[in-house]
């Protein structure tokens, strides 16, 4: 089973290039992120008629997530728990039969936290209090779990061309990162990172300063296994060709191979 996920930066605007994706890398289930779109304006047709099934959590002009999926979701629950108040759109979960049982994924579009001292850093903590208090009752379950998506968090030095111009920036704070530390110390583990070590691995490149020619890039999508899941990883990678493809999305799809 194929996973991945891509923070797609505006469906509308990237529509034929994640169509060309699907179509070259054939995922099982794609979960995207930043879909800039509400639900009933979703450009769903296009891509149904590639033999995917569609769900979304939309939301005017400003984040939205998606689960595209090959198979039907048997479960679908939008929204992150622990915030009735919380209006934006950056999560949703569903579950997947396989002859194997089921996988259940979780699609994440995490907030970016900037500027620091803002009412926005104050969000991005608290929301990710409420992911790790999501991980910690799902993985009671002792299922196959996947949470895949954009974190806007930059794990380690390693993940970063230049650390030291991030010094000042939400994605790379210490406190930020602890939070990511927190989600790995539940048991998951961080599907990329455990088949390739080292640096210049990257997810994003700004569409600014050539960022992209240079390959001054971060990495900030991740996909975290719990170990039930983990124990069936073959497989995983970046799709970093598909940055030079022409309206690109300044992020690239991440991926992992799950053994049946």
């Amino acid at each position: 089973m194929k996973i991945a996920t891509w923070n797609i930066n505006g469906i509308k605007a990237r529509i034929d290039g994640l169509c060309a994706w699907l179509a070259d890398a054939e995922p099982d289930i794609a979960c995207l992120q930043e879909i800039k779109s509400v639900d009933e304006a979703f450009p769903a047709g296009p891509i149904e008629a590639l033999g995917y099934n569609v769900v979304t959590h939309g939301q005017k002009g400003f984040n939205g997530v998606a689960i595209i999926s090959k198979a039907p979701l048997d479960e679908f629950n939008s929204g992150l728990p622990g915030d009735d108040g919380d209006e934006q759109a950056r999560f949703v979960e569903g579950v997947v039969s396989t002859t194997e049982g089921v996988v259940r994924i979780a699609c994440a579009y995490m907030p970016n936290g900037n500027p620091l001292g803002t009412e926005k850093y104050d969000y991005k903590l608290a929301w990710m209090q409420r992911l790790e208090a999501w991980l910690a009752e799902r993985l009671r379950f002792e299922e196959p779990l996947v949470l895949a998506g954009d974190f806007n968090i930059i794990p380690e030095p390693e993940d970063v061309r230049y650390p030291e111009k991030w010094l000042d920036d939400a994605l790379y704070q210490p406190q930020i990162r602890q939070c990511y530390r927190r989600l790995k110390a539940l048991g998951l583990t961080d599907a990329v990172r455990a088949v390739e070590t080292g640096g210049e691995v990257y997810t994003f490149w700004d569409y600014q300063a050539g960022a992209w020619q240079k390959n001054n890039g971060i990495r900030i999508d991740h996909i975290l296994l719990s170990p039930e899941a983990a124990d069936r990883l073959a497989a995983a990678g970046i799709d970093k060709h598909v940055r030079a493809w022409e309206k690109p999305s300044d992020h690239v799809p991440v991926w992992i191979d799950l053994r049946h």
